[in-house]
């Protein structure tokens, strides 16, 4: 495939509202001080939680070593049956180009794709389907942790070129 152009995406802080077409932004929330003290909190019952997806197959939480691969991209990938979750090890900042979910044989454009700047100090949880590309990261290599299902790579990877350069503006 030859790129016939370049396009530049501003990157835009993460922020729970901007991201909510893409996926769920999960921040460090107060713990209890003590395991065994009563936590008025309930999970099951807060609209606060990450809505995840991971039973259309064995959940998978897995470390990704990374090299850096610039902040650049032609291609967008997308996983149909499961929400795939992505955070930071070490604290380091990392950027994602996203586009919205979108039906079975529907392919984003160029004008659907945003960059966010993701904080070392969160995760995200991308819904089910939506179009991505990262994670993008400055340092010479990066640890992030993954959720997603044992078989996503094999049996739930779509992907889509975009005949065009995406470059992160950082």
């Amino acid at each position: 495939m030859t790129i016939i152009e370049e396009h530049q995406i501003a990157a835009q802080d993460l922020d729970k509202g901007a991201f909510l077409p893409y996926g769920e932004v999960i921040k460090a929330r107060s713990g209890m001080q003590n395991q065994f003290a009563s936590n008025p909190y309930d999970p099951e019952t807060s609209t606060e939680e990450a809505q995840l997806v991971l039973c259309n197959g064995q959940p998978r939480l897995w470390i990704m070593h990374l090299h850096n691969r610039g902040f650049a991209f032609t291609k967008l990938a997308r996983h149909k049956k499961v929400s795939q979750c992505l955070g930071a090890l070490q604290g380091k900042e990392w950027f994602i180009g996203v586009a919205p979910p979108q039906g079975e044989n529907e392919y984003p454009s160029l004008k659907d794709v945003a960059v966010f700047r993701v904080p070392g100090d969160c995760v995200i949880k991308l819904h089910v389907s939506t179009w991505h590309a990262g994670p993008h990261f400055s340092d010479d290599e990066a640890l992030f942790f993954n959720l997603e299902n044992m078989n996503t790579n094999k049996k739930d990877f779509e992907s889509v070129d975009l005949a065009t350069k995406c470059v992160m503006l950082t």
